[in-house]
This record gives structure tokens, sequence and C-alpha cells, in this order.
């Protein structure tokens, strides 16, 4: 294996707070490593309350901070004003690689970014899909352009790597990795004692594509649920969009075991979801993350671009029909078997390794793919799927036919 004398120059890219509690494992792994690598981190300030108390928690500072963040701001106005604030970055710097996390403005501006200046990119988090260009909205577009242009593709799943192979991506560039917030998830866990039974239910609602009715009617459903379980308190920290908090207070304000909350911070939600009975949600964040404490996690969304949940058997799809979601909520709070046979499957979205197999790819040393633990298995592995877990029987003093000279070709 050819080795350079020189570290590679990194540039790490966020604007969210699910960016920097996703990128900070990766930003720690990389930093171990200063004969590797030299690195730099810039924050667009995409959103700049809740990305600067997620940097906080991680001990983060940017090196590069645009401070983009405008009031009422619309996609176009921040994609644009991210274009023109990052490109004289990009030539400052001249990094060798750009890595982006999942789908947001800040990651696809970067990622075009830093293909028209001919910087490799790499995608943590390539590869999910739900195959509907309106669910979520800009999401999935955002994310299959990221992996269109991706020098290397860290996808956090052998699902979602097979679904890049299936695309046509080259499996010389698919890496299957476990999701970094796995890491992050285990690095703010570590410090808590044994989660209290609080007999809650944590609920977050986002997206975009609920907005109105659809949301309406999941806050209806919420209320009615409260009614019917009064010996259990009901979280809600709401997001701070006014499509979301004003009809949250005009449906949910008033009972006395419905808590509105504003956003709760990382280490408090982390605190929360360790400590409820169950998640509704349609964060994928959660869904990620609820599995690792064992809560199951009722989907408030028609399509996930996270199956492999509901496949293991700790997530189920209820959409956004109030009728549904009472009835599933219902059920898992008064069938004790239907509850445990959603507790046990483990996590499979990641392990905690996910940043040192990222801080292995990068600096062109061997890695052993991410593959899931638990009494419940994720559904059949594709043969696309088996050909990327193959890997792991790999020598281990070699590297893979993509690790070549300053990292992946």
């Amino acid at each position: 294996m050819i080795e350079n004398s020189s570290p590679l120059k990194v540039l790490l890219l966020y604007g969210t707070r699910p960016e920097v509690i996703k990128m900070a494992p990766v930003v720690a792994a990389l930093r171990q490593r200063p004969d590797r690598f030299a690195v730099t981190v810039c924050a667009t300030a995409q959103h700049r309350e809740m990305l600067d108390q997620a940097q906080d928690l991680f001990a983060l500072r940017a090196d590069v901070d645009l401070d983009l963040m405008r009031p009422d701001q619309s996609l176009n106005d921040l994609a644009a004003r991210s274009f023109a604030a990052l490109d004289p970055i990009l030539g400052e710097l001249a990094p060798d690689w750009v890595l982006v996390q999942g789908d947001t403005t800040t990651a696809m501006v970067g990622a075009f970014a830093a293909f028209h200046r001919g910087v490799k990119v790499g995608h943590i988090e390539a590869g999910l899909r739900t195959g509907d260009l309106k669910c979520p909205f800009p999401e999935e577009a955002n994310r299959r352009a990221i992996d269109l242009l991706a020098a290397a593709l860290f996808a956090p799943t052998a699902h979602a790597g097979g679904l890049l192979l299936a695309e046509g991506a080259d499996p010389r560039k698919v890496f299957v990795t476990g999701n970094t917030v796995v890491d992050a998830l285990l690095s703010i866990a570590q410090d808590f004692g044994d989660a209290p039974d609080t007999a809650s239910v944590l609920i977050t609602v986002h997206r975009r594509e609920s907005f109105g009715a659809p949301l309406r009617e999941v806050f209806r459903a919420v209320r009615r649920l409260a009614e019917l379980f009064p010996e259990l308190r009901w979280v809600f920290p709401m997001h701070r969009n006014p499509k979301v908090w004003e009809p949250a207070q005009q449906l949910l304000a008033g009972l006395p075991n419905l808590e509105l909350h504003e956003p709760f911070g990382y280490r408090e939600m982390v605190s929360r979801l360790r400590s409820a009975r169950l998640v509704l949600t349609d964060s994928g964040g959660l869904q990620e993350e609820a599995p690792t404490f064992g809560k199951p996690v009722l989907v408030l969304r028609d399509k996930t671009e996270r199956p492999e949940g509901v496949d293991a058997g700790v997530a189920r799809l209820v959409g956004t029909d109030g009728e549904r979601i009472i009835a599933e909520t219902a059920r898992l709070l008064t069938d004790d078997d239907a509850y445990c046979g959603m507790t046990n499957g483990g996590n499979p979205y990641g392990d905690g390794l996910a940043a040192e197999r990222i801080t292995a790819i990068l600096s062109g040393r061997p890695f052993a793919p991410f593959v899931p633990d638990g009494p419940l298995r994720p559904r059949a592995e594709s043969p696309a799927e088996g050909r990327l877990l193959s890997r792991v029987a790999a020598p281990l003093g070699a590297p893979g036919p993509a690790i070549r000279g300053r990292g992946v070709v």
C-alpha cells in the first residue's frame, strides 16, 4: 500500500443539528490521526441556534462559520447564498476531500460546489431511498444528487449499499459503515446511569410533506391517545417551524398529561428517549436511535428511507391516518406480547464504530463492514448486499480493490 508523507486535507461540512450530531464522531476520529489528516470544519449555520447547541455538546467549533441562516429563508435563497459563500472557501483551502452528511441543502450544495472544483466528495449516510421525490421533500432529491457525484459512498447499512449498486454505483466506491448517529448516541448515553421508567411517550413531528391536514390529523390522534391513557405523559418537543407549533398549540394545549416543549437539546433528547415507553415520530434520526434502547417506534410517515427497522421488527409504518395511529399505539400500550416483540431486535443501523470505519477507508486501510447484531435479523440480503458484506472476509493485511494511494479512487 502506498503511503503519502503529507496529510490528506479534509473539509467536513454541516449546517443543521442532525448533521453536527452525525459528523461529530467523524471529526473526532479524523483528528486522532493528525499524521494522516489535516481537518477543517465548516458550518453553513443553515439552522443557527440548534446547531450551536449540538456543537457545544460535542465540544465542536467550526473553523469556518458562514452564518447563513436568515428569517423565513427559502430553499433556493439558502442554496444560492451557500454556493456563493462556500466556493471561495474551497478555492482557498483546496481540500483533497469534502465530506457531507445526509440530505440537507447544505450537503447538496457542498457536494455540487466540491464537484465543480474537482474535489472528491465523501457522502456519509449514502444510499437512503424512498423512491418518491416528494417524500421526503426535498431530501430525497438531495441525497440522490449527492450520491451521483460522490467518490466515496459511506452507506450505513447493506440495504442502503445494495440500493446504490442497483442504481449503477461503482462497487469500489460503496462501503457499509454503519450510521454515525449510533456512535454519537453511545458517546452521550455512557454518561447516564440507569434509565428511569417515566411512563411517557415521546413524540416528534416536523416533515414538510405532513404540513397542513396530515399534521392536524396526527395531532388529533395524539390528543385522543392522551385522553385514553391519562396515566401516561405524552411529551412533544415542538419544531420551531410555525407550520408545526401553531397547529400543535391549537390542537394539543390544555391536557394535564400532554407536555408541549421547546426543542430539546440532544443530551435531553437522549435522556427522554431512554426513559420513554415508545416513540411516535417522523424523524429519521429517532428511527435510527430508538432501537439502541429497545424502544418501539411508530413511524408517522407512509414511506421511510430507513426500512431496516421495519424489517427487523423494531419499527412500524403507521402514516398520518389518525385512526391507525390510535389503534397501533393503543395496541402497544395494552398488549405486552406486541410490545415485547418490538423491543428485542437490536439496532440494525449501527454499532458505534462507523466513524472508525470511515477513517480507515479514507486513510487507505482495510475495514470490516458493519453487520447488525441482534436476536431479530433484517430480511434476507440481496446478492448485491452480500457482495458488499463479503469484504469482511478479505485479508486484513491488504486494502480492498477501491483503496489506493491517497484514499478511495
